[in-house]
């Protein structure tokens, strides 16, 4: 596990504090089957593998409900990242940044 460490001054001293990094999950756009929002506050992905990926928006993105969207990438970058990642809501002015990621949900097989 990498470790982030930060010093301090304190009255003469150093004080050294590690905590532990934290990255930042991050989606293909190629393995993504949909994309959808009811409200314009959270956007649900599902992906190729069967997983559910739910994403609080930094913000409220009301249009979202009721247009598309198109990623705003670099040349040839096809990962989304939580926190990070863009998107332009389709006829609208609003752009919509992605927020925290919820931890993936499986798709229940049928077994007959």
């Amino acid at each position: 596990m990498k470790k982030i460490v930060t010093a301090l001054t304190l009255a003469g001293t150093l004080a050294v504090l590690a905590a532990p990094a934290t990255a930042n999950t991050c989606l293909d756009t190629r393995k993504m089957v949909s994309s959808t929002s009811k409200d314009g506050k959270i956007m649900v992905f599902k992906m190729r593998d069967g997983t559910t990926w739910v994403n609080h928006l930094r913000g409220s993105c009301p249009d979202l409900k009721f247009m598309g969207f198109a990623w705003v990438l670099h040349s040839g970058d096809t990962q989304v990242c939580e926190n990070e990642q863009s998107f332009q809501v389709l006829q609208s002015p609003q752009v919509c940044v992605l927020g925290k990621f919820d931890a993936p949900t499986m798709k229940k097989s049928s077994a007959n």
